[in-house]
Protein backbone atom coordinates (compact mmCIF):
# COMPACT_ATOMS: atom_id res chain seq x y z
CA UNK A 1 0.00 0.00 0.00
CA UNK A 2 2.95 2.36 0.71
CA UNK A 3 3.99 1.44 -3.00
CA UNK A 4 0.83 3.10 -3.95
CA UNK A 5 1.42 6.43 -2.33
CA UNK A 6 4.55 6.70 -3.11
CA UNK A 7 3.77 6.36 -6.78
CA UNK A 8 1.18 8.70 -6.37
CA UNK A 9 3.27 11.37 -5.01
CA UNK A 10 6.05 10.83 -7.71
CA UNK A 11 3.01 11.41 -10.36
CA UNK A 12 1.93 14.67 -9.32
CA UNK A 13 5.35 15.90 -8.35
CA UNK A 14 5.83 15.37 -11.77
CA UNK A 15 2.90 16.85 -13.13
CA UNK A 16 3.88 19.52 -11.80
CA UNK A 17 6.64 20.58 -12.43
CA UNK A 18 6.38 19.82 -15.70
CA UNK A 19 3.01 21.93 -15.72
CA UNK A 20 5.67 24.96 -13.99
CA UNK A 21 8.08 24.19 -17.08
CA UNK A 22 4.99 25.39 -19.23
CA UNK A 23 3.62 28.14 -17.03
CA UNK A 24 6.54 29.60 -15.94
CA UNK A 25 7.60 31.29 -19.23
CA UNK A 26 4.36 32.61 -20.16
CA UNK A 27 3.70 34.31 -16.90
CA UNK A 28 7.62 35.88 -16.63
CA UNK A 29 7.78 37.06 -20.47
CA UNK A 30 4.52 38.41 -20.65
CA UNK A 31 5.39 42.00 -19.99
CA UNK A 32 8.73 41.26 -21.75
CA UNK A 33 8.22 40.28 -25.36
CA UNK A 34 9.23 43.34 -26.79
CA UNK A 35 12.61 43.06 -25.26
CA UNK A 36 15.47 43.05 -27.37
CA UNK A 37 16.98 39.54 -25.47
CA UNK A 38 13.33 38.01 -26.01
CA UNK A 39 13.64 38.68 -29.44
CA UNK A 40 17.01 37.76 -30.09
CA UNK A 41 16.14 33.92 -28.66
CA UNK A 42 12.99 34.17 -30.08
CA UNK A 43 14.15 34.25 -33.49
CA UNK A 44 17.81 31.88 -33.28
CA UNK A 45 17.11 29.55 -30.28
CA UNK A 46 15.09 27.58 -32.62
CA UNK A 47 17.39 26.96 -35.55
CA UNK A 48 20.29 26.15 -32.91
CA UNK A 49 18.15 23.60 -30.93
CA UNK A 50 17.19 21.89 -34.56
CA UNK A 51 20.90 22.20 -35.16
CA UNK A 52 22.05 20.66 -31.75
CA UNK A 53 19.68 17.75 -31.98
CA UNK A 54 20.37 17.11 -35.51
CA UNK A 55 24.34 16.18 -34.34
CA UNK A 56 23.57 14.43 -31.76
CA UNK A 57 21.36 12.77 -34.10
CA UNK A 58 23.66 12.12 -36.54
CA UNK A 59 26.15 11.21 -34.02
CA UNK A 60 24.33 8.68 -32.31
CA UNK A 61 22.29 7.39 -35.17
CA UNK A 62 24.32 6.91 -37.78
CA UNK A 63 26.42 3.59 -38.97
CA UNK A 64 29.43 5.08 -38.96
CA UNK A 65 31.30 1.87 -39.58
CA UNK A 66 29.28 0.35 -42.62
CA UNK A 67 29.97 0.65 -46.44
CA UNK A 68 28.29 4.26 -46.13
CA UNK A 69 29.69 5.92 -43.10
CA UNK A 70 26.70 7.85 -42.04
CA UNK A 71 24.95 7.98 -45.07
CA UNK A 72 21.75 6.29 -43.65
CA UNK A 73 21.06 9.25 -41.23
CA UNK A 74 22.47 11.60 -43.51
CA UNK A 75 19.94 10.93 -46.34
CA UNK A 76 16.92 11.42 -44.21
CA UNK A 77 18.47 14.79 -42.55
CA UNK A 78 19.18 16.09 -46.39
CA UNK A 79 15.44 15.34 -47.55
CA UNK A 80 14.24 16.83 -44.31
CA UNK A 81 16.01 20.18 -44.98
CA UNK A 82 14.95 19.82 -48.22
CA UNK A 83 10.97 19.48 -47.72
CA UNK A 84 11.50 21.83 -44.99
CA UNK A 85 12.81 24.65 -47.60
CA UNK A 86 10.60 24.36 -50.23
CA UNK A 87 7.26 23.83 -48.75
CA UNK A 88 8.19 25.61 -45.55
CA UNK A 89 6.19 22.88 -43.39
CA UNK A 90 8.04 21.73 -39.97
CA UNK A 91 5.50 18.87 -39.83
CA UNK A 92 5.54 17.23 -43.32
CA UNK A 93 9.36 17.97 -44.02
CA UNK A 94 9.77 15.68 -39.83
CA UNK A 95 7.35 12.97 -40.62
CA UNK A 96 8.92 12.33 -44.08
CA UNK A 97 12.15 12.54 -43.11
CA UNK A 98 11.01 9.67 -40.14
CA UNK A 99 9.85 7.80 -43.15
CA UNK A 100 12.90 7.46 -44.52
CA UNK A 101 15.25 6.88 -41.73
CA UNK A 102 12.81 3.84 -40.59
CA UNK A 103 12.75 2.86 -44.47
CA UNK A 104 16.47 2.80 -44.15
CA UNK A 105 16.84 1.29 -41.39
CA UNK A 106 14.08 -1.35 -41.74
CA UNK A 107 15.63 -2.44 -45.05
CA UNK A 108 19.01 -2.26 -44.47
CA UNK A 109 19.36 -0.99 -47.84
CA UNK A 110 22.00 1.68 -46.86
CA UNK A 111 24.13 0.60 -44.23
CA UNK A 112 24.30 -3.22 -46.89
CA UNK A 113 26.30 -0.65 -49.36
CA UNK A 114 23.28 -0.23 -51.70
Amino acid sequence: MTENYYLAAFIAVSALATFATRVVPFLFFERHTEHPLVRHLGRYLPAAVMALLATIFLQRSAHWDSGLPGLDALIPGCLVVAIHVWKGNALLSIATGTVAYMIIQQTGVVTSGL
